[in-house]
């Protein structure tokens, strides 16, 4: 797949929220369901993050992540939401792509890299029109898995 993180298609989901909050949650339960952690461990470890500054990265698009005991490599979680929602991102923009990042505890330079793929690819105009437009999650998976080949080649 990709060698900066890892993306099930469990983990990828279109969903509504209406606050920071809840989108944090959707993210912890996201992470849960597909990578088998528990939620309230995850939520915790991303809410400790963002008391540090809000994730949110600008362009509609938030990449809320953490450190996470007992990983192997970092894991990846996408979520695209049915409206924009205020994430306190530092161009004021609400957000309605949120890409869950979570990456072992002690990865050092492992948890940049993955990050800098993550803000490459939502960076990328092409790529961040095709995700706002992806009309499913089968579409949404494809083109992130799609594309973190392409760059892993």
């Amino acid at each position: 797949m990709n060698s900066n993180f890892v993306l099930k298609p469990e983990a990828v989901a279109f969903t509504s929220a209406g606050s920071k909050s809840e989108i944090l949650d959707l993210v912890a339960n996201t992470f849960a369901r597909a990578w088998d952690l528990d939620p309230a461990i995850v939520l915790e470890q991303l809410e400790e993050r963002e008391k540090l500054g809000s994730t949110g990265f600008g362009r509609g698009v938030a990449i809320p992540h953490a450190r996470f005991p007992g990983l192997s490599r970092p894991v990846a979680a996408v979520i695209k939401l049915a409206k924009p929602v205020d994430f306190d991102a530092a161009d004021g923009l609400p957000v309605d792509l949120v890409f869950g990042l979570l990456s072992p505890e002690n990865c050092g330079a492992t948890h940049l890299h993955a990050l800098a793929a993550v803000s490459r690819m939502m960076r990328d105009d092409r790529m961040h029109d095709a995700l706002s437009d992806a009309p499913n999650v089968e579409a949404l998976y494809s083109l992130v898995t799609n594309v973190t080949d392409r760059d892993a080649a």
